[in-house]
């Protein structure tokens, strides 16, 4: 279906694909720069930081991820690229992305927030230092981060170099 001159209404989805891509997940790679920058102008504001996470992602990077597969499949399904190998790998990583955030994230960022203010009340007046177990659990959702960027920039690789 042609919408305008030469615009074809599969590549609109494209756009709608790519575009949902950058607004789920841009986000996302400037967190660790959010989480250091933050821990020493503001150690006092890091739950407000894990719970805008948290909140990012029930309202941006969940749905999200469900218009990146609609459309992703919408696109499979038109163009005729199911038998593709980045079409099945994009499919795979929605789902694991889709999983770690639901199963993973969400959860421990809820965690990481309520330790942290946990250790900003323990701190009382003087300086706040976060104990052992946020640091570890800090660092191990900072390593599914980082896991999930890579594999969002991987796809991207994917998808571009896919003809």
């Amino acid at each position: 279906m042609i919408l305008a001159t030469g615009v074809f209404f599969w590549q609109v989805v494209l756009a709608i694909h790519i575009a949902a891509v950058v607004i789920t997940f841009g986000v996302t790679f400037a967190y660790p720069v959010f989480f250091v920058v933050g821990t020493k102008l503001d150690p006092r504001a890091i739950p407000w930081f894990h719970r805008m996470q948290r909140s990012i992602a029930r309202r941006i990077i969940n749905p999200g991820l469900t218009v990146v597969l609609i459309a992703g499949i919408y696109l499979a399904s038109k163009l005729g690229y199911w038998h593709f190998f980045f079409v099945q790998w994009g499919i795979a990583v929605v789902i694991i992305l889709g999983g770690l955030e639901g199963a993973f994230m969400i959860r421990k960022e809820a965690k990481l927030a309520e330790l942290a203010e946990r250790d900003i009340a323990a701190a009382g007046n003087g300086e706040v230092t976060f104990g052992d177990d946020y640091a570890a659990l800090a660092k191990r959702v900072g390593a599914v981060g980082v896991l999930m960027n890579v594999l969002v920039l991987a796809t991207i690789y994917l998808m571009t170099i896919q003809s």
